[in-house]
């Protein structure tokens, strides 16, 4: 009889105890699912740069439109192109050079017309960042005939230019935003390569003032969207960073241009 009461007793312990601990389980569930912050602890969420960090290609680079694209001038060959994905490198970023989609003399109206190219919107849509040059030749008409002075243009030929060609850089910034939602859009801005000829000095300064606020105000609308100012970088030392042609950036107006882009990177 003793050995039976024990046994008796020994269960209603365990049965007690399966029922503290199933009570237990199921105030730790209901806690869990009201405030799951007090169960599990407070989640750490991840600020805006190092989401981007985590994005596939967040830093591969796709450059297109005209010769400063393509690095004209540069006698290395690389362009601000090369040089600010070596800089991300450097600065610890795994970034490359998806492609370089730029040609000499491509104006607005040209590029409108690649943005249909099938290989041309593919390279664009594997890039995390969209790097866009246009618009020099559209207010500048080519080197020869400015450097030579054989035609310096009317501020009424500029203004008409700036115009015209406002509506084409309206469209392109539009299509890319739409071949590519998540890039982020870089646009070179301009600079006046003759700002030390008197003949062109001030009717060049004021039409590159104009595009580049035409610019801004554009980009403005969209999100993810930068500018790189080059103005002052040519206004204040032409000598030092144009090209023998006195159109392009040398090597060292190349620098300038791709460590300005990678501090304005930086900021985003």
């Amino acid at each position: 009889m003793k050995s039976a009461s024990r046994i008796w007793r020994l269960a209603g312990t365990v049965s007690a105890l399966s029922t503290l601990l199933l009570l237990g389980g199921f105030i730790y569930a209901v806690t869990d699912i009201m405030n799951p912050s007090a169960a599990k602890g407070s989640l750490e969420v991840p600020s805006a740069l190092e989401e981007h960090e985590t994005l596939a290609g967040a830093w591969d680079m796709t450059v297109i439109g005209d010769s400063l694209a393509k690095g004209t001038g540069d006698d290395t060959g690389k362009g601000f192109a090369r040089r600010s994905v070596e800089l991300l490198q450097e600065q610890g970023h795994e970034s490359k050079l998806i492609n370089n989609l730029g040609i000499n003399g491509l104006d607005t109206e040209k590029l409108l017309s690649m943005l249909d190219d099938p290989g041309v919107r593919h390279a664009l849509q594997q890039a995390g960042i969209i790097v866009l040059s246009i618009g020099g030749n559209d207010l500048f008409d080519g080197t020869e005939r400015m450097a030579s002075s054989e035609h310096m243009p009317t501020p009424e030929e500029i203004e008409e230019a700036v115009s015209v060609h406002s509506e084409h850089y309206r469209q392109i910034v539009a299509e890319l935003k739409e071949i590519n939602t998540q890039a982020l859009l870089v646009y070179v801005g301009l600079y006046n390569p003759f700002s030390d000829l008197e003949g062109i000095k001030e009717t060049g300064n004021d039409a590159v003032a104009r595009w580049n606020r035409m610019a801004q105000e554009t980009l403005n609308e969209y999100e993810g969207t930068l500018i790189v100012p080059t103005y002052d970088l040519f206004t204040l030392g032409p000598v030092r960073y144009l090209a023998s042609d006195h159109f392009h950036p040398n090597a060292d107006g190349y620098q300038a241009i791709a460590e300005r882009m990678v501090q304005g990177l930086a900021r985003e």
